[in-house]
């Protein structure tokens, strides 16, 4: 559905632009969204007072979800008869244009006021339409709720989860004009501002305060004085607005990527498995300790809308619970290098990431050196296939986690195993740390796990899911080898037989030919 909505999108915008061509004086509308280019962009200019301009690339994830809101925001200014007018550039199609505007940032907003293309108000990240309309209102006036008594106060706390009140003895001070340029610029969160003194006393707060205020209680306070400046409020807004553990959903995921801490402790867990609680007691009471640092999220594995977030950090509802770390700067992820999620475990770890000596998780580690020398073959991501897939091979494989005691638990059996096979030169035992390395199989159970991969011609994937001793194991895998040489066998003598068929219809079309260009005598 989304590539279908991205094509149809395209398609649209790319008519529009031709037709703009055609006629450079004109300034076409799509969807109340006037196409600009480099030909008509001087003269939006003088034509609106106040245009908004959307800078997008028309196939990009990004600015997909930004050219539907843009248009839908576009609709309502237009309904209500506004001043402002929204325009849109191909900055794929309009490269000097956006050049020259020294456009660098896809998607992105600017306002562009009386005519003057040289100094636009660069907007903030205005991820829905609600936040758009609200932006240019706010700029218009006033950009906070005036609070006059407790009535209104109750109102205003019930309308969103979190509020931002401010209380200041002069709304006319400078220090509350610090405060209503701010709620101009964040525009997802409800502002208001008061000097009522009642309201003072039911917080007990005496001098200028900006409060934070979550499901109609008082969260945080931040104490306003004559050298604050707007991003210092901005930061502890943008900081504080976040639970102590944000739970992933389509509501939340906008505030997490834009949040200003960087570092995000993912925790991907099914909530209705037993041990839940404990585990998330555990990651709130870290949370406490890092706030400002590490931003903690929680990803509920038995909610299909999360499938997507799951694919991207490759991680199965098999093997939850599972922390990660990642950076939003360069995307690198680290992994919890244990099964104990206790607060001390946890809390070690985030400390060692934040001092810079935790270790990535890689997408494959370096192939070691004479991996293929010992009984056990120790396998990477990079030679995984290589050697699972060869079919001239019965390829066993322990799939293991390095701190995991379980996983440990079976090397001894591995080297026996190994030992068993030694003078079998069509058997490999082989063994991979999967929390280092991704292979490109689908591991249904948690680590560790064991899986034969047969000598066949096909990739043929066969779980191991009985006793972790010696002798059923290898009763398994004789059993496994016996049907692979007879699967083996037929595929062989099928493709023979195709081979011999196809020569012996090729050989009577040369005697056909042959008799008809001889008078009908055969060869």
């Amino acid at each position: 559905m989304k590539v279908y909505i991205t094509l149809c999108l395209s398609v649209c915008v790319y008519l529009c632009e031709a037709l703009a061509e055609s006629d450079p004086d004109a300034i076409l509308e799509d969807k109340d969204v006037l196409v600009l280019t480099k030909s008509n962009f001087e003269w939006a200019l003088k034509q609106h007072n106040q245009l908004l301009v959307h800078f997008y690339a028309p196939l990009s994830g990004q600015s997909l979800g930004s050219i539907l809101e843009f248009r839908e925001a576009a609709g309502a200014l237009k309904e209500a008869e506004s001043d402002v007018r929204l325009g849109g550039v191909n900055v794929k199609k309009e490269k000097d244009l956006a050049a020259s505007l020294n456009v660098t940032t896809i998607p992105s907003l600017r306002l562009y006021l009386s005519g003057n293309k040289n100094n636009p108000v660069h907007c903030p990240d205005l991820k829905s339409s609600a936040a758009i309309l609200t932006w240019l209102k706010r700029r218009k006036g006033p950009s906070a709720d005036i609070i006059s008594n407790l009535t209104q106060l109750v109102k205003f706390t019930e309308e969103e989860d979190l509020v931002v009140l401010g209380l200041f003895k002069d709304l006319e001070e400078d220090i509350a004009k610090v405060f209503y340029e701010t709620a101009a610029d964040i525009a997802d969160l409800p502002f208001g501002v008061t000097g009522n003194d009642e309201i003072f006393s039911k917080y007990e707060i005496s001098g200028d305060t900006v409060l934070l205020i979550r499901k109609s209680k008082p969260d945080k306070q931040f104490e306003m004085g004559s050298s604050t400046v707007k991003t210092d409020l901005v930061q502890f807004i943008r900081l504080y607005e976040m639970e102590l553990v944000t739970e992933y959903n389509g509501e939340t995921a906008s505030k997490i990527l834009n949040s200003v801490v960087l570092n995000h402790f993912l925790l991907f867990i099914n909530k209705t498995e037993e041990g839940f609680e404990e585990i998330y007691l555990a990651f709130k009471t870290t949370a406490e300790k890092l706030r400002g640092k590490v931003l903690f999220v929680m990803i509920d594995v038995s909610e299909p809308r999360n499938g997507r977030v799951m694919e991207y950090f490759r991680v199965r509802s098999e093997e939850v619970p599972q922390i990660r770390m990642v950076n939003l700067s360069n995307h690198v992820q680290y992994q919890l290098p244990s099964d104990r999620f206790d607060t001390q475990t946890l809390l070690e770890f985030c400390l060692k990431y934040l001092d810079g000596k935790a270790k990535p998780k890689l997408q494959s580690e370096s192939i070691p050196e004479n991996w293929d020398t010992q009984p056990v073959k120790e396998l990477v991501g990079m030679n995984f296939e290589i050697v699972a897939f060869n079919h001239n091979k019965n390829v066993i494989v322990l799939f293991y986690a390095p701190w995991s005691s379980e996983s440990r638990a079976l090397f001894p059996l591995w080297e026996e195993l190994a030992e068993h096979f030694r003078e079998n030169e069509d058997v490999v035992v082989a063994k991979i740390d999967v929390t280092a390395n991704d292979v490109n199989i689908h591991l249904r159970e948690k680590y560790p796990s064991i899986k034969l991969f047969p000598a066949v011609y096909s990739e043929r994937v066969v779980p191991y899911s009985g006793k972790r001793k010696l002798k059923p194991i290898v009763t398994f895998m004789k059993k496994e080898i016996e049907k692979a040489k007879t699967d083996k066998a037929k595929v062989r003598y099928h493709t023979l037989t195709l081979i011999d068929m196809d020569f012996i219809h090729y050989a009577h079309s040369l005697c056909i030919c042959y008799r008809r260009r001889n008078g009908g005598r055969n060869i």
